[in-house]
């Protein structure tokens, strides 16, 4: 192997000397001749490579470090053709690749650049400043095509994300207008990843409707996906009129089917409100209690917890509760809105928190559609910048206020 190194000054129009970007070039030819041919229209050229040359593909393979650009002879000893142009690229990384070719072989260049080569080069056709020319426009061709392609994978990141959203948030499936539901989800991802946070709403006949709120954990794709499943899961068990008390065996079996690993669980809260019986049946599992908003005041619904789903099958503790005879609301939501830091030390706002929120004089007369966001803002403010979780919530209300 050898290396050479050349380095132009660029006379600029104040006077101040300018250095254009220096490349690194890895030539894979076994002709001394070729070689030398190349070195020499690069001096001529002033170019500013380093030039570094191998005789065999095989010793190219272990000199592609650092290197930007691969000057490829399509005749070396150890492979003819395209054959050593694919495994080339299939090493080379980020690096770009232009192929060398005789003159009888012209139709090889050709092949060459829809194998993924960024140009070709037919030898005795070139000088020193074509030459140069087309090894900066391979690199800056391949650049262009890396950046093409993570644009191009944010926005298929973006479209799956948003496949899943919708999986994970559907519209409530109801008709009654005795009770109203307001939705709310904050994503908390990086590069449009989704967590495995997940609600849904199904009335069943004129005087059932059940509500559940649920957080797969972890983060990512997997997550969600894993979240839409139990969703969707979760309805049709409702829809199919499976008793009320076997909904959350029946899900915790289908996470256990259909989870990547034995540590992934879910946390999950359900309520079955009778409607005209204006009573809730609480089922938590792993999940923070709702808080029930009443008379002006917000205190968590005190409820019988239960194991997450996925660790030890076991029945959910069951808690009914009455609800006031005037107006009521009940939030339901995922840990994400809890979780975040209240500037002191690593206290967290917690449930407690979140009532004192509720029961701010602000907060008491935010409109209920609006109160989601405003809470989400406040524990924001709280914890200093953006939570760092998933939040979804519902808040069910009857007689169109607290």
């Amino acid at each position: 192997m050898t290396e050479r190194s050349v380095a132009p000054r660029l006379r600029t129009g104040t006077g101040t000397t300018a250095y254009p970007e220096r490349l690194r070039i890895l030539l894979v030819e076994d002709d001394e001749g070729d070689a030398f041919l190349v070195r020499e229209l690069l001096h001529e050229a002033e170019a500013p490579f380093d030039l570094a040359v191998a005789t065999t593909l095989r010793e190219a393979m272990t000199m592609l470090s650092g290197i930007q650009c691969v000057l490829l002879d399509l005749g070396l000893p150890d492979t003819q053709g395209i054959d050593g142009l694919r495994r080339l690229l299939s090493a080379a990384g980020s690096a770009a690749v232009c192929v060398l070719t005789g003159r009888s072989d012209e139709h090889l260049g050709v092949a060459a650049v829809a194998e993924g080569a960024q140009d070709y080069l037919v030898k005795g056709q070139v000088d020193g400043v074509l030459l140069t020319r087309a090894l900066r426009y391979a690199v800056e061709r391949k650049r262009a095509d890396e950046n093409a392609q993570r644009l191009r994978e944010v926005e298929l990141r973006q479209a799956e994300s948003a496949r899943l959203e919708r999986g994970l948030l559907p519209q409530p499936l109801m008709s009654t207008e005795a009770v109203q539901v307001h939705t709310f989800y904050r994503s908390g991802r990086a590069m449009g990843l989704l967590g495995g946070d997940f609600f849904d709403v199904v009335q069943v006949g004129d005087d059932k409707l059940h509500v559940i709120v649920g957080d797969v954990c972890g983060h990512g794709v997997d997550e969600a996906a894993l979240g839409v499943e139990l969703r969707v899961a979760w309805r049709a068990l409702i829809i199919g009129g499976v008793p009320e008390e076997q909904v959350l065996a029946s899900l915790e079996q289908v996470l256990m089917s259909e989870r990547r690993a034995r540590e992934v669980f879910a946390t999950v809260a359900e309520v079955v409100i009778d409607i005209p019986g204006n009573r809730a049946t609480v089922r938590l599992a792993g999940h923070p209690p709702p808080v029930l908003l009443a008379a002006d005041r917000a205190e968590p619904v005190a409820v019988k917890p239960g194991i997450v789903l996925g660790v030890r099958p076991k029945p959910a503790p069951v808690t009914v509760l009455e609800l006031p005879p005037d107006d009521w609301s009940m939030l339901m939501y995922t840990d994400g809105l809890i979780e975040g830091h209240i500037g002191k030390g690593n206290e967290r706002l917690d449930v407690d928190g979140l009532c004192g929120l509720l029961d701010e004089p602000a907060g008491r007369g935010v409109p209920l559609p609006a109160l989601p966001a405003w809470l989400v803002g406040r524990a924001e403010q709280a914890n200093g910048g953006p939570l760092a979780d998933d939040v979804a919530m519902l808040l069910i209300s009857r007689g169109g206020g607290r």
